[in-house]
């Protein structure tokens, strides 16, 4: 069959008479093509045209389509979306000629005698001649349903199923311009910093520390004014800073925040030196409360103007200042009747006749330090101190002039009424709460006796380096002190353990919390671990030096286990409970500072009282030695920071590395010295248990002052 166009198809079909129509159209073979893949829009409409070319729709009463689009070009409904009422609703154009079918046939539009698709193939782009006919043959039986006009597209890129007033919606809100959002207006020239009230400003610069301040004043003249006020320098504590800081800009601090400051603290500052000539920085503070030359290179004269000018003055530091002399304690006790702090340690050029005045003319006086000030021995004046019993700390260390006979006028008085029963002086008991004769070297049992019973509020007391003192006057003392928490005796040769008993079994032991013992080289096991035992609030334990051995640092690392409480929670951070210093002691091997780590880092396994695993929240700092000490303190610091694990790594890679060195040198060099060493610490511990001259004649040790440890 010779190869037939598509118009001539098309126009023969339109022209022949409709009984006609349908024969040619089902005599002639449809040739399907190949179908193209249509995207987007046109893959939408190709849906719409197969669904709308089904029969089964002809029941549902919707618009019909209309043959021909306005433009006079052909379309796809001109042909398969054509409406009812067009003259050629049965032809094989319905279901075979639109592009959106891709040239198969998708639904049954003819009738059912109809033979397969063998219709020719035609060029769907022609131009289709539409020939007026009897429209109402076409009515009676529709065979197609036209597209909806609610669903038609009325517009290129306007969405189907959109009514005219979405499309015009749409259509026109691309078209429209972005509305510009309204911007607030500035103010002009607005300068944040300048409108700002000024109380704001000294606010704000307050929490710069002063060395910024400083540099901040060179910005310009108003912020130099400012870092200048007295107002941010009420509190002017120099010690912090006063390397850092020029002469002549203290000196300005001084001189422009003088009315302001109450509290004065110029230690050490040096660079002062020539400035206090002049009467400008002495007349600047006249309103001070707290007043401390400490360390300053300060004239007579400005010591005296100060003291003139301040006399609301509570507390005063000028310790170790040579130009202090008892006339400046004449005008403290004339300027200063407020006074409750004085310190005048290390004033070589003061003694005890000027204090006496200061005591006569301030009743408050509650705080004296007066270190290596001579006069101690003046019974008038110690028996001055007794009669206002007001002091509670009383600071007389190295002062070789304090003695037996002046430390009990202190406490007893002259001639003072003897209690029948107990045979001890009736007197009103000592207001002391803290007492430190360090290196009083005439003060003996006797002296220190005195202290028994009439200092019943005494917290702390320190004994160190008074050599003569023996068990006999710790025995009486330590029973009659039971609010004590500070105990420091340190180098004294003469004690024994049994002066450590005696402390164990004290009224004060459940309340003690430091404990010095250093050099004290007759102590040993025997004494220290009844302390441990019984002082459960220890928390500074220092023993190098002694006897003590491995037995002290497990037992202490089981009493800081057992008064601890465990936390179930992995992040919680243990805190230091007990710091104790065992360095130079000779018995005190790696094995005990291991037991120490290991304890610090160990975990409790779940048992039946508790389901999750505790970790420790108190852990012992330990100071030993040198050669430890590194290891020592990176295990502290793991635990410190909550890394149990590598904690317990690090202790275990260590003990691992000891044992092999152990290993090593048993048989190689050096080992005849270690053998030694060993019988010489055994021997030791049998003096210790034995209570006298060891194995040998080895029995007391030489004090060891060398910085390395006599085992190692």
């Amino acid at each position: 069959m010779a190869e037939v166009t598509t118009a001539t198809v098309i126009e023969t079909i339109i022209e022949a008479p409709d009984a006609t129509r349908a024969t040619m159209a089902l005599s002639e073979a449809i040739s399907i093509q190949t179908p193209t893949k249509l995207k987007g829009r046109r893959r939408v409409l190709m849906r719409l045209q197969r669904i709308s070319s089904s029969p089964s729709l002809a029941k549902i009463g919707r618009t019909q389509s209309s043959g021909y689009r306005s433009g006079g070009k052909g379309s796809i409904s001109c042909v398969s979306l054509s409406s009812s009422g067009s003259p050629y609703g049965h032809s094989y154009v319905n279901s075979y000629s639109s592009q959106s079918s891709g040239g198969f046939s998708t639904a049954p539009t003819s009738a059912a005698s109809t033979p397969g698709p063998d219709a020719p193939s035609f060029d769907f782009r022609a131009r289709v001649r539409i020939v007026e006919n009897d429209v109402s043959a076409s009515v009676a039986t529709p065979t197609s349903v036209p597209v909806p006009s609610n669903l038609r597209p009325v517009s290129r890129g306007v969405p189907l199923g959109a009514t005219q007033e979405v499309s015009e919606l749409v259509t026109d809100y691309f078209s429209r311009p972005i509305a510009e959002t309204k911007k607030r207006s500035k103010r002009e020239n607005f300068d944040f910093w300048g409108e700002m009230p000024n109380e704001l400003k000294m606010h704000i610069i307050r929490y710069l520390k002063p060395k910024e301040i400083i540099k901040c004043s060179g910005v310009s003249k108003s912020w130099h004014k400012m870092c200048f006020d007295g107002q941010l320098w009420t509190n002017l504590d120099a010690s912090e800073f006063y390397r850092e800081i020029p002469g002549d800009s203290l000196a300005k601090i001084i001189s422009s925040a003088g009315p302001f400051v109450r509290d004065l603290n110029l230690r050490g500052c040096v660079q002062l030196r020539d400035k206090w000539g002049g009467e400008e920085l002495s007349d600047a503070c006249r309103n001070l409360v707290n007043f401390s030359l400490e360390g300053c290179r300060i004239g007579r004269s400005a010591i005296h103007y100060f003291l003139l000018r301040n006399t609301r003055l509570v507390h005063i530091n000028l310790s170790g200042l040579t130009a202090v002399t008892n006339s400046a304690m004449k005008i403290i006790a004339q300027s200063c009747p407020q006074l409750e702090y004085l310190n005048v340690s290390w004033c070589n050029n003061t003694d005890t006749r000027g204090i006496r005045k200061v005591l006569e003319a301030c009743p408050k006086l509650k705080d004296l330090r007066a270190g290596e000030v001579t006069g101690f021995d003046d019974k008038n004046f110690m028996l001055e101190l007794f009669k206002r019993n007001t002091l509670e700390r009383l600071i007389l260390n190295h002062c070789d002039s304090l003695n037996d006979e002046s430390l009990i006028i202190l406490m007893e008085g002259i001639d003072a009424e003897i209690c029948p029963l107990t045979d001890r002086p009736m007197v009103s008991p000592r207001k002391f709460r803290h007492l430190d004769f360090t290196r009083c070297r005439n003060i003996t049992d006797k002296g220190v006796r005195a202290l028994a019973g009439n200092v019943p509020n005494l917290e702390g007391i320190q004994l160190s380096k008074c050599f003569n003192l023996t068990d006999d006057a710790l025995t009486d003392l330590v029973a009659s002190v039971p609010k004590l928490t500070h105990l420091d005796l340190e180098e004294l040769d003469e004690l024994t353990n049994t002066s450590l008993q005696n402390l164990a079994k004290s009224p004060c032991k459940d309340r003690l919390e430091h404990l010095s013992i250093s050099y004290c080289e007759s102590l040993g096991d025997t004494g220290m671990l009844p302390v441990i035992k019984a002082c459960t609030r220890l928390q500074n334990l220092d023993m190098d030096n002694t006897r003590v051995s491995d037995l002290v640092l497990a037992e202490a690392a089981s009493a800081v286990r057992q008064r601890s409480k465990r936390s179930s929670s992995p992040t919680h951070r243990p805190h230091v409970g007990l710091r104790m210093v065992v360095y130079d002691c000779q018995n005190v091997t790696w094995t005990g500072i291991r037991e120490v780590l290991s304890r610090n880092a160990e975990i409790k396994r779940p048992s039946a009282n508790s389901n999750a695993p505790l970790y420790p929240t108190e852990i012992i700092q330990l100071k030993c030695f040198y050669g430890w000490q590194m290891t020592v303190e990176e295990h502290t610091k793991r635990v410190l920071k909550g890394d149990l694990a590598a904690a317990s790594r690090l202790e275990r890679k260590w003990a691992e590395y000891m044992m092999a060195t152990e290993e090593a040198g048993a048989a190689g060099a050096g080992g005849r010295r270690r053998r030694r060493r060993a019988r010489e610490a055994a021997m030791l511990h049998a003096d210790e248990e034995e209570g006298g001259m060891g194995v040998g004649g080895v029995g007391r040790r030489r004090r060891a002052r060398s910085g390395g440890c006599s085992v190692m």
